[in-house]
């Protein structure tokens, strides 16, 4: 194109120098001899005539020559039979054989596509079991949220305690375990939860890839079945000159079988992997459950045993405020007898005084000092001691008494903590704590 763009006009002839021709000499053979048939009238010319051995000579050629024709033609014509043969038998014997190849090509093409439609099956069959496992992991989750509430209900109703019972007891340290193990609990379901869904994206992955797979040996094989039924007499067969070559992105054999082993390996071990997966799950619900059934068992026997300590604790008291409150009476009657008799005294001190006061009139030598005097200030000062004993242990007696109500307010008010503590363990944490869920909703069967 370049060439013809270049050009823009005609190019000259070359020129030839002229030169003469060689002159060609022909030579003519006389007809001399006894035979010839020359005269003088023709000296020097060929005659139109041909002797006699020239024509025999002539017939004896041609009939050489059509001998050899013919025998030439007729040995073109038995080999052209035998390479017809010869071409016809190689022609249906390839064919033969093409069509064996094509069989044996359809015979590997359905194992494999029977092996991947086989892995394709396990691989759906194994997605929907480990989804139900997934299932059983989302209900096993939600289902942990009421015992999570009932733990942490129970420890915020306990703080509500009055003291002396709001003590870090053995009932706290289990809800605490309890909490915190429910916790974990619902961490590694998380977990394995993602887990679940991660294999399940792979198992889907891996089933699009083997029915990708299948798919085309499924659409190969029908392409080749249609190969292996043609036939010379098929009316829909036409020349495809083109179609004579190897395509240079076509597979081998080897690469061939190897890509749909490698794919039915690798989602033989995407299965294998979610049946473990499975088995995991299976345990881990099933430790989950035994666990926190086990933890439910250990903290409702703490409450019990706590509580059984309360109400021992409240009987003893009540036993004890029962005494007080006797004791309390008694020593308000010994209380009042002491100032009954502090009072009785009252009479005998005044009439000791009295006589010491009228005796203190007597005139002169009279105003002795004999038995009479003595024994009367005798008498007053016992009196007085007497008095003073008697109130001294007035005020004994009546800090008995103050003591022993104070006593009695004490156990008043503890009997109305345990009364307190009891209700918040037995009638509200305990009670709570029979909608703990069972083994099978723990589990996620529910």
């Amino acid at each position: 194109a370049e060439a013809a763009a270049q050009l823009t006009k005609e190019p000259a002839p070359q020129a030839v120098p002229a030169s003469d021709l060689p002159m060609k000499v022909y030579e003519v053979p006389l007809n001399t001899g006894p035979d010839s048939s020359s005269g003088l009238v023709t000296a020097g010319f060929r005659t139109a005539k041909y002797l006699l051995p020239e024509w025999h000579q002539s017939n004896s050629d041609l009939y050489r020559e059509a001998f050899v024709s013919c025998e030439e033609a007729e040995r073109g014509r038995a080999e052209a039979k035998e390479l017809a043969q010869h071409a016809a038998a190689t022609a249906q014997r390839t064919q033969q054989h093409s069509v064996a190849t094509l069989g044996r090509r359809l015979q590997d093409m359905h194992f494999w596509k029977t092996e991947l439609q086989k892995e394709i099956e396990d691989l759906d069959g194994e997605t929907g079991l480990l989804a139900a496992q997934k299932l059983r992991l989302e209900r096993a989750l939600d289902a942990t949220k009421v015992p999570y509430a009932i733990a942490t209900d129970n420890l915020q109703c306990r703080e509500r305690r009055q003291p002396p019972d709001l003590v870090s007891d053995e009932v706290e340290r289990e809800l605490l375990k309890e909490a915190e193990l429910i916790r974990n609990i619902q961490e590694l379901l998380k977990r394995t939860l993602m887990q679940a869904g991660n294999q399940m994206r792979l198992n889907r992955d891996h089933k699009e890839v083997c029915e990708m797979d299948w798919s085309d040996k499924v659409e190969t094989y029908n392409i080749d079945d249609k190969c292996g039924r043609y036939s010379n007499q098929s009316t829909n067969i036409q020349f495809h000159p083109s179609s004579v070559k190897f395509e240079e992105s076509a597979s081998t054999p080897e690469t061939w079988a190897k890509f749909s082993h490698d794919n039915i390996y690798r989602a033989e071990q995407e299965k294998q992997a979610s049946i473990s997966l499975r088995a995991l799950i299976d345990n881990i619900l099933h430790d989950v459950s035994e666990d926190l059934r086990m933890q439910c068992a250990v903290v409702n026997e703490a409450f019990a045993k706590h509580c059984e300590e309360l109400d021992d604790t409240k009987h003893k008291l009540e036993y004890h405020l029962k005494k007080i409150l006797k004791e309390i009476g008694d020593q308000e009657a010994n209380v009042a007898a002491l100032k009954q008799a502090i009072k009785d005294k009252e009479a005998p001190m005044k009439v000791a005084q009295t006589r010491l006061y009228d005796r203190s009139f007597r005139p002169n030598v009279e105003l002795c000092r004999d038995e009479a005097q003595f024994r009367l200030i005798s008498e007053t000062e016992e009196l007085t001691e007497s008095t003073e004993s008697l109130k001294k242990k007035l005020l004994e007696s009546e800090q008995f008494l103050r003591n022993l109500e104070d006593t009695r307010m004490k156990l008043e008010k503890e009997i109305a903590v345990k009364t307190n503590s009891i209700f918040i363990d037995r009638q509200k944490c305990m009670a709570h704590r029979t909608r703990y869920p069972v083994v099978l909703k723990l589990a996620g069967y529910q």
